[in-house]
């Protein structure tokens, strides 16, 4: 039952250590990096056909690694988003800015993601200084050409240009789909031979729970403003098969103050009754069936900024 077309029931998580190949068959590790709300969630989503990242127009929506496992007819492209480059106020904030920043080794290209319509600044000069010494192909990724006047691009285009030497530069809308197919193929071709790393049923190394979770977190960051976003994190604490085919779903969300615990549950739950309304209907998409979904406020005091409740909450420095 709890079967998302996303995660086989029985994968672990794991990379297979090779399936096997065709002849002409290509592989390889594809890391997309770039500031906070460039797009690179909306894109791997767009490439999918489905959701596999939450979205949001807040900062440091994304805070983990995700694998995303895409499959064409002669190739295997397996895509790490990371979270945005972003100055950080807190420790948490340093580890997003690191497991990024990781993700820059031992891939086979690289796709920086920028947007259209805004020159390069010092978040952007701040990556490609990471850059520096790296043999990886680095592809510029012009995202959200759908806001902008063509005219516009090509000045776009020579100012990053005089900022590092790409292998490529690409234009594309995650939006619309525009130029999608171009990236896709431009991408195949940065691809050593190699097999399939993970079966045609896997499209993310993520499990279930991660992927509910997220989903209950995206609604926060839709609902809420100010600090409450940001000082959020969510756990599936439960799940359990039920009669006529339900599936009960724990969640927990975590706050650091009380006030923010006050500002989630709302004016007789209304907040937090509308927040699992929204996850609910998103979550029994992903699974196929329906759920009863129970949401919970606990506070942790400060967790943003202690080692062991990161980890506790699966943010692992060295993921």
């Amino acid at each position: 039952m709890l079967s998302t077309g996303l995660v086989p029931a029985n994968y672990k998580g794991k990379r297979w250590s090779g399936l096997s190949k065709k002849d002409g068959f290509k592989s390889g590790f594809i890391t997309l990096i770039g500031r906070t709300n460039v797009g690179k969630s909306s894109l791997l989503n767009k490439i999918a056909g489905r959701k596999v990242a939450i979205m949001s127009d807040k900062p440091q929506t994304t805070r983990n690694r995700i694998l995303f496992v895409f499959n064409r007819e002669n190739s295997q492209v397996i895509f790490l988003d990371t979270p945005g480059i972003h100055k950080p106020k807190h420790r948490l904030g340093e580890q997003l800015v690191q497991v990024a920043l990781r993700t820059l080794h031992d891939v086979d290209a690289i796709l920086f993601l920028v947007e259209a319509g805004q020159p390069p600044g010092p978040g952007d000069k701040f990556i490609m200084n990471r850059f520096q010494g790296l043999k990886t192909p680095i592809l510029l990724i012009i995202n959200k050409i759908d806001l902008v006047k063509r005219e516009e691009l090509l000045p776009l285009m020579e100012q990053y240009s005089k900022l590092y030497n790409f292998s490529e530069i690409i234009p594309v809308s995650a939006l619309t789909g525009e130029n999608l197919s171009s990236l896709l193929g431009t991408v195949e071709n940065y691809l050593p031979p190699g097999p399939k790393y993970y079966p045609d049923d896997v499209v993310t190394d993520r499990p279930e729970t991660f992927i509910m979770a997220e989903l209950v977190r995206e609604k926060v960051l839709q609902l809420t403003s100010q600090e409450i976003p940001h000082s959020v994190a969510v756990i599936i604490e439960g799940l359990e098969e039920r009669p006529n085919e339900i599936v009960a779903v724990r969640a927990v969300i975590y706050t650091e103050r009380e006030s923010q615990k006050g500002i989630l549950i709302g004016k007789g739950g209304r907040m937090l009754k509308k927040i699992g309304e929204m996850a609910r209907q998103e979550i029994e998409s992903l699974l196929g069936s329906k759920i009863y979904l129970s949401l919970w406020v606990k506070v942790k005091p400060g967790w943003r900024n202690k080692e062991e409740q990161l980890w506790s909450l699966g943010y692992r420095s060295k993921e």
